[in-house]
């Protein structure tokens, strides 16, 4: 019997969604291989997730800021993997929704660096503490241990947005017990000989003082690793 076009459009559109359901599922499976593997090759897995002052905008990818930590986290002796789980362009919103899959199966520890483009756009800074709020409890649910870095908003928005903005951060590691790296841009922002030609994102010799300043604070990260193993 002939099919209809219904029909037929129907089984096309089934055809397609259980092959992307095959898909999702090998990439989940395939996620947390890789995730166990790592986590044999090294006692501390930590994921980096931010935006793209993690991701490493228009830098390679040994320059961004997860491959120079781990860099300098191995020189010191630790044995550690970071993970960049930086998006550029991600806000708290884009990073809440995709937590769940970019933070897989043996993560250790977290890097929380988001925010920035949520103060660039003006996005209302209850709805950056209710999305950082929901990630960090999610992550204390999984007992994954976290630095959270904080972000300054730009001062066009007016000394109310400002304020309510930069207290997310140290008011959200208090409640939580994370710890807490106050500006992860410290001592690059609005530093020319720091910063790309756009005035914003860190360099590679930017992203070296990054992991310069916040070493102190991933080392005390990792002891805590340590200490919840033990």
């Amino acid at each position: 019997m002939m099919m209809s076009t219904i029909d037929a459009a129907w089984a096309r559109t089934m055809a397609s969604l259980l092959l992307g359901a095959a898909l999702v599922v090998a990439t989940a499976t395939l996620n947390r291989s890789t995730a166990q593997e790592n986590k044999g090759a090294a006692s501390v897995r930590i994921v980096a997730f931010g935006d793209s002052l993690t991701a490493g905008f228009e830098l390679p990818p040994v320059a961004a800021f997860p491959a120079q930590l781990e860099k300098a986290l191995k020189q010191r002796g630790h044995d550690v993997a970071v993970a960049n789980a930086g998006v550029s362009g991600d806000t708290t919103s884009g990073g809440l929704q995709r937590l769940d899959w970019a933070v897989p199966e043996g993560t250790d520890a977290v890097i929380l660096e988001l925010g920035a483009n949520d103060a660039l756009r003006g996005v209302s800074p209850q709805t950056a503490r209710a999305n950082l709020d929901a990630i960090l409890t999610r992550l204390a649910e999984r007992k994954i241990a976290v630095l959270l870095a904080g972000m300054r908003s730009p001062r066009n928005w007016g000394k109310d947005y400002v304020d309510e903005f930069e207290k997310i951060y140290p008011e959200l590691a208090n409640k939580h017990g994370a710890l807490l790296y106050p500006f992860f841009m410290e001592g690059v922002a609005m530093q020319a000989e720091m910063v790309l030609d756009d005035g914003l994102h860190p360099n590679p010799g930017g992203v070296a003082k990054i992991v310069e300043l916040i070493l102190p604070h991933v080392e005390t990260l990792i002891g805590r690793v340590d200490t919840a193993a033990n």
